[in-house]
Parts: structure tokens; C-alpha cells; sequence
């Protein structure tokens, strides 16, 4: 079983020296990734649902401090030597894939090959809206974007026609250290797991319980139907009760589950990141 922490670039960890020393103490606790967290803005008074708390709002204020994830990254790099960095989630539609597909590769060069792009299709209308971005189409860009970034990192010139993006005969180097990014699909709708089944390397529900265990199901059986080993496609998903009194039932749990790796949201370890993320690799990642 793998760990990683989640809403990395959050809360005290929106600053550099707490940011390094957080990055530092997981590398050492064993911790294997960082995942960051992506709004470019937040209109203030949003009337769109954050589908991810009873309450439909995101956690903090819509002022709370949120770094660009692959600046925020970029910099953790220079500061770790092995952790993975990983974008938990990038909001792909808002991006332009041609732009996004120098930035990654060329943070994942620098880096050593230590990235993982986790991309979502948003939910925040209002974002859209401020960016100039269509909110309706944003699943057909999102995955027509993968198939962008895949040819610009390919070897040799790249060329694509599509709804969104063209281009004809254009080189984007230096590409990734293993020739692609691993790219892993965001979401806790059927969508998503059906789109993670078909086109992508990694699967990032941010749900627990029985329907955890149904998307990743339906995850597993959409890759069978689309000619893939459906055990190629790593299962990233949220602990919320593994820094709970059962540990290790709650991890072995998730595992059998089909879990390959578990996040832990940052927050957990605001107030003493090295003492508690210590204590967190004594008492769980070394007994996994």
C-alpha cells in the first residue's frame, strides 16, 4: 500500500518553509506523493455546489490561499529528492493542453520523472465563467485534452486534429523522463470511472464506503470492455479513517477494496507536520 497526502498545497502549507518542511518530513516518514489542489479563482459568493461536503461549500473561505499547483510543485522538487508530485486534481478544461504539455513534462524532467497529473473536469461554474471558458462541453475537452498531451509527449514531431485543438508537425521537448506522465482521472461520478476505465493509468475517486467500491468496480469492468488490464489502472483514493483509532483495519480495508493508494489530507498534520507525520509512518505506512 502506497500513501500520499492530499490538499497539499493548503492551509500553513501554502507558504514555503512550512511547505519543505512538510515535503521533507513525509519523503522521510514514507510517503510516497504530494497531491495538490487547483482553483485558479474563486468568485466570491459561488452559487455552484462543491459536491464533496454536505454542505456544498469548499473547506476555508473562498479567500483561502490555494497555489498554483505546478509552480507550488515545481518548487517541492528543489526540496525533496524521491517523493512523487502529483496534482490531486488539475482542472484540465481549463487549461491549454499544448501550454499544459510543457509545463508538465518539463517539471517531470526537472524532477527526475517523479510526476502524476490527476485531472478533473471542475465543477465550479463560476470559474469557468471568470476564465472564458465553456463550462457545458468541459467532459469533451477534458478528454480530448488527454489525448493531446499523450501526442505532444510522444517521440518525435506531434500532430493532432480535433473539436478544440490543432496542430501539425510540432516538437514539445524536453519530454518526460518515461516518454508519458502518468495521468490519473479525478471524480466520484459513474463518468468518471467509466473515463478512467477507458483512457486513463490512474483512477482518483474522492468518495468512500459502498460507493468507493462500486466505481471502482465499474472502473474495472469499463477497462475489460475497452481491451485494457483493468489492474493497470492505479486506484487513488481518500483515508479519512486511517488517522482514526483503526488504523490498520481501515487501511487493509481500502486494500482489499482495491485501494493501491491512500491520501491523507493534509490538514491531519497542520499543527506539528514532522512529529505527526513521524508518528504517522511508525505507526502505519511501516506496517503496511
Amino acid at each position: 500500500m502506497k500513501f500520499g497526502i492530499v490538499f497539499a498545497n493548503t492551509g500553513p502549507f501554502a507558504d514555503p518553509g512550512p511547505a519543505a518542511v512538510m515535503a521533507r518530513a513525509a519523503e522521510a516518514a514514507g510517503f510516497d506523493s504530494l497531491w495538490t489542489v487547483e482553483h485558479p479563482v474563486v468568485p466570491a459568493g459561488y452559487e455552484s455546489t462543491y459536491p464533496y461536503d454536505p454542505s456544498g461549500r469548499m473547506p476555508g473561505g473562498d479567500d483561502s490561499a490555494v497555489p498554483d499547483p505546478l509552480i507550488w510543485l515545481s518548487y517541492l522538487a528543489a526540496a525533496t529528492s524521491t517523493i512523487r508530485l502529483a496534482t490531486g486534481i488539475l482542472i484540465l478544461p481549463q487549461r491549454n493542453p499544448v501550454i499544459l504539455a510543457k509545463e508538465v513534462a518539463t517539471l517531470d524532467h526537472l524532477s527526475g520523472g517523479r510526476v502524476d497529473l490527476g485531472v478533473g473536469i471542475g465543477w465550479l461554474k463560476e470559474e469557468f465563467e471568470a476564465i472564458g471558458v465553456s463550462f457545458d462541453d468541459r467532459a469533451a475537452r477534458t478528454e480530448e485534452s488527454i489525448e493531446v498531451l499523450r501526442e505532444l509527449w510522444s517521440d518525435g514531431d506531434a500532430t493532432f486534429d480535433g473539436t478544440f485543438t490543432s496542430f501539425t508537425n510540432c516538437f514539445s521537448k524536453p519530454g518526460p523522463v518515461g516518454g508519458s506522465v502518468p495521468i490519473h482521472i479525478g471524480g466520484h461520478s459513474e463518468a468518471a470511472a467509466r473515463r478512467a476505465g477507458r483512457i486513463g493509468d490512474g483512477f482518483f475517486p474522492a468518495v468512500g464506503g459502498r460507493k468507493l467500491a462500486d466505481l471502482i468496480e465499474l472502473m474495472r469492468t469499463t477497462a475489460t470492455e475497452a481491451g485494457r488490464d483493468p489492474g493497470s489502472v492505479e486506484v487513488t483514493s481518500g483515508g479519512n479513517g486511517v488517522f482514526g483509532p483503526d488504523q490498520l483495519d481501515e487501511a487493509r480495508a481500502l486494500a482489499d477494496m482495491g485501494v493501491d493508494r491512500i491520501v491523507i489530507p493534509a490538514f491531519v498534520f497542520w499543527s506539528d507536520p514532522e512529529t505527526s507525520l513521524a508518528a504517522f509512518g511508525e505507526q502505519v505506512i511501516a506496517k503496511l
